[in-house]
């Protein structure tokens, strides 16, 4: 097995006894005994089990990023791939939270940790905000002055909806398609769209 193969494998594993035992109660050798690797293997690949933890935390982070980046790259009009990045956003991080147990669970203990690492995928995710917000623009979809503050602020407003997003809690009565219709027309008010 290459060295890529069996750090993804042990994070891989890690990511799984982490979401069934929680963070504090799975130990190094609980992964090396459910990698079939021994502690020798894993502990040359990570020092600590909060290092294998913050890789896990990554891994998940770098999905979240590749999804985003598929979305933006489809050949669909500004305003559909603003709505497609904006459901891509929730619907990703709502199953990586469910993959790895609840948000109750100590998965995600440490926010001030798993923040600072997703720092760059924000960065990455604004940057693509901006480029299709900037597209909008110039084909005269979007009616926006400043494509920098409002890829910002759309990108502050999907994070800050998250949690109530996974529990459910925005329009738990209604259908999905209502629902994104309220936030299609939500997105494109703020936007000042166009429809093509």
């Amino acid at each position: 097995m290459t060295v890529l193969k069996t750090r993804a494998k042990l994070v891989d594993v890690a990511r799984q006894l982490f979401a069934r035992k929680g963070v504090e109660d799975t130990t190094m050798n609980d992964i090396a005994v459910a990698s079939k690797k021994g502690r020798r293997t894993l502990y040359t690949y990570f020092k600590s089990k909060d290092q294998i933890y913050m890789a896990v935390v990554e891994s998940e982070l770098e999905m979240l990023s590749d999804s985003m980046e598929k979305a933006a790259k489809q050949s669909v009009a500004p305003d559909q791939k603003i709505l497609d990045l904006i459901t891509t956003h929730l619907n990703i991080v709502k199953m990586v939270v469910f993959r790895n147990g609840t948000l109750r669970a100590d998965f995600f203990r440490d926010i001030w940790r798993v923040e600072a690492m997703r720092k760059n995928f924000d960065r990455k995710e604004i940057q693509l905000f901006r480029n299709v917000l900037q597209e909008g623009k110039e084909r005269g979809v979007f009616d926006i002055d400043n494509v920098e503050i409002t890829a910002d602020i759309l990108h502050y407003c999907i994070k800050g909806i998250e949690v109530p997003y996974i529990r459910g809690q925005i329009g738990e009565d209604l259908e999905d398609e209502i629902g994104w219709r309220y936030v299609a027309k939500i997105v494109f008010g703020a936007l000042g769209c166009k429809k093509e």
